[in-house]
């Protein structure tokens, strides 16, 4: 249809260019007035006939959508679940998001997953599976001979599914690794943090996915969830595509129609409990020399007899190119080039109303002011006849495109009844739009919006910004680290500390001898990471200073760490280190040898007997430094620590592994031992290798 659409437009505008030559070539000698235009014929555009959606419900309660569409030999099938992770508890956020993946990348019991995936794809076929928070959904797309053979599949996948523990592990360690990213992106920080701030954090509105919540999903909580939603009363599936209803009909009853019915789940919303109040808050962002705003309050519901109004309301300030906000903030003022806004109406919670913008540093303030001004604005005079007119064409020439295709009319009419809306809520919403007036508009914005009482959150480089954002209140500043899962591996071990002092004092009188005085050691070497070779070198100045410059293969890499804060230079590009990168460099350095001898006298070692690695007998000594447990594996003769080993928290994996530092072929200079072979373990597995040319002390 959009094709479609764009050739009649093309034709139309040739034709018109055409004759508007004839036209001119003609009255060249004769000055006429008359309208060129008024005498052309145009062809008319074939209507979109909507199609008649029919519908019937099984005894098990289950209700069904029919549409017929003979132009291709596909039959598409979408199934929607009343379910959601709304009613997850917040121990278990996440909990509905699983279950969703894995009903797929599980497979079943008679369809395996590697199975399964062959299946469909000898098929051209899809078949795909999700829970969202107000919703599960399911869909199948099929050529239509293939439709008796997989539609027992899908059935299958939908109420059988295996759900195998290692499908559950790899869908909770991308869980866990999309938690690790999640604070690396300021717009996916700032709309996370400003619905904790309009729902509160401990809303399920507001709640985030944490790791300590994907550790407490197991097995029984994916069965028991799907167990107690998946079932006949709780479904409707739609199918649109090459069929005749009547067959799809009795297909339906005979394979849908013996499922259990099941309890109809009761699909609870808790109620937003909003006191409407002013704040600024912030986020630290080092690494950018921008700031993402964000302000507004709470929205609305769907059933709001006012929805249709809001909406050309929201249009006028935030409609795209022709909104005020961009006209004003970007266009004149020049203050950014993204700027946006939505007043959000759900249907089963209130949504929110925000603006937002991406701007300079230097400009935060006068992006905010900019906004609320324009806001206010709404409020305090009528928008103009052509505004009004300008919006209206926006939205009911948009409409065309809302059943451009038969499919798009079923889920429309699914998603109406699913959300309790009336099935022709759209063309309602059209009639509103056109009975809109400019009163309407001045009216629900003195009403709904409440620019005095405007929540206001900046993420952005706190040294750029400096003080502007103290006109607007206390600044509250937001806490975005992600909190660890608790372990009980961290523990201090317990053992001989007599004996751990002494071998502790011969480890250190091995690496640095008694009258070297180390500040600095400068080390020149290549590492090698998943068979990849790349130079470095490094300098160290004790306690609290790592300078590193790495040649990779898209260029130099330098990285400065000092005092708890660095900056990374690459490809001329120069940008602070994220706080995280910063506390690993932190405890790299703590944690390797010549630092813990350097702070021999103020640890508390504890010698715990012997342990043999690769037919090598060592003495084993623990310390604790920032407050993790280290072993050290002394060579008996030599008192090299020829093994370290710790346990880290690796973000990606959401848990904390085994890192075991292999140290050998020793060198001395100037009175300081340094290793220069060094691989490094996790979990057993090799992660990577580097190796030394030479070291140097003091320099």
């Amino acid at each position: 249809m959009k094709r479609l659409s764009l050739f009649l437009l093309m034709a139309v505008f040739a034709f018109a260019c055409s004759q508007t030559e004839q036209v001119a070539d003609s009255q060249q000698s004769d000055n006429n007035s008359t309208n060129p235009y008024e005498n052309m014929d145009f062809p008319e555009l074939n209507d979109f006939q909507k199609p008649q959606v029919e519908t019937f419900t099984t005894e098990n309660g289950m209700t069904f959508y029919l549409v017929e569409d003979k132009e291709l030999p596909l039959i598409n099938v979408s199934a929607r679940v009343r379910t959601g992770g709304v009613l997850n508890s917040n121990e278990k956020t996440g909990l509905a998001s699983i279950t969703g993946t894995v009903m797929r990348s599980g497979g079943t019991e008679t369809y395996p997953a590697d199975s399964l995936n062959t299946l469909l794809e000898n098929r051209a076929a899809s078949i795909e599976t999700g829970i969202s928070f107000t919703s599960g959904n399911a869909s199948m797309d099929v050529l239509k001979e293939d439709f008796d053979a997989l539609l027992p599949v899908f059935i299958d996948v939908l109420t059988n599914p295996a759900f195998p523990k290692d499908k559950i592990e790899l869908a909770k360690t991308q869980q866990k690794s999309s938690i690790s990213r999640r604070n690396d992106n300021p717009q996916q920080i700032g709309i996370r943090e400003f619905q904790a701030l309009i729902y509160g954090e401990d809303s399920p509105y507001g709640r985030t996915t944490e790791y300590a919540t994907i550790n407490e999903i197991t097995r029984e909580d994916l069965v028991n969830f799907h167990d107690k939603h998946f079932s006949a009363s709780n479904m409707m599936v739609g199918i649109v595509g090459d069929f005749e209803i009547k067959e799809m009909k009795q297909k339906l009853r005979k394979t849908f129609g013996e499922l259990p019915s099941g309890d109809e789940t009761t699909l609870k919303f808790p109620k937003v409990d909003y006191e409407p109040q002013s704040s600024i808050n912030f986020i630290e962002k080092s690494d950018v020399n921008q700031s993402f705003v964000m302000l507004g309050h709470i929205g609305g519901m769907r059933n709001n007899p006012d929805y249709a109004k809001v909406q050309v309301m929201n249009r006028v300030l935030s409609g795209g190119f022709s909104g005020r906000l961009m006209q004003v903030v970007r266009t004149e003022m020049g203050l950014a080039y993204s700027v946006f806004g939505q007043y959000g109406m759900n249907s089963f919670y209130p949504g929110m109303f925000y603006a937002g913008v991406m701007t300079k540093s230097s400009t935060t303030a006068e992006a905010i002011d900019a906004i609320i001004e324009q806001i206010e604005r709404l409020q305090n005079e009528p928008i103009t006849k052509q505004e009004l007119q300008d919006v209206k064409d926006q939205i009911l020439n948009s409409s065309v495109f809302e059943y451009d295709s038969y499919e798009e009319v079923l889920n429309e009419r699914m998603s109406n009844e699913y959300r309790g809306l009336p099935a022709d809520a759209f063309e309602q919403y059209i009639e509103g739009v056109k009975n809109t007036t400019i009163e309407d508009v001045q009216s629900v914005a003195q009403e709904y919006l409440d620019p005095g009482n405007l929540q206001i959150l900046v993420v952005g480089n706190k040294e750029e910004i400096g003080d502007q954002l103290k006109k607007y209140g206390d600044v509250n500043e937001i806490d975005i680290s992600i909190p660890e899962p608790v372990s009980g591996e961290q523990q201090m071990v317990e053992g001989d500390a007599k004996k751990g002092k002494e071998w502790l004092s011969k480890m250190t009188g091995a690496v640095i001898d008694g009258d070297t005085d180390l500040n600095s050691i400068s080390l020149n070497g290549e590492m090698n990471m998943q068979g990849r070779k790349m130079p470095m070198s490094t300098t160290i100045t004790y306690p609290d200073a790592i300078e590193q410059t790495i040649k990779g293969p898209m260029g130099e890499i330098k990285i400065t760490y000092k005092d708890g804060s660095g900056k990374m230079i690459a490809g001329g590009q120069e940008r602070p280190i994220p706080p995280q990168m910063a506390k690993n460099l932190k405890s790299t350095l703590n944690r390797s040898f010549l630092s813990i001898a350097l702070n021999a006298d103020k640890l508390n070692p504890q010698y715990t007997g012997e342990e043999e690695v690769d037919g090598t007998s060592y003495a084993k000594v623990n310390v604790t430094v920032d407050n993790s447990n280290i072993t050290l594996l002394l060579d008996k003769e030599t008192y090299y620590p020829d093994v370290i080993r710790y346990k880290q928290f690796n973000p990606q994996m959401g848990e904390q592994v085994t890192v075991e530092n292999h140290h050998s072929n020793w060198h001395v200079v100037d009175g300081v031992a340094y290793p220069y072979l060094q691989k490094t373990m996790v979990d057993g597995n090799k992660s990577g290798e580097a190796v030394y040319e030479s070291h140097d002390v003091n320099e």
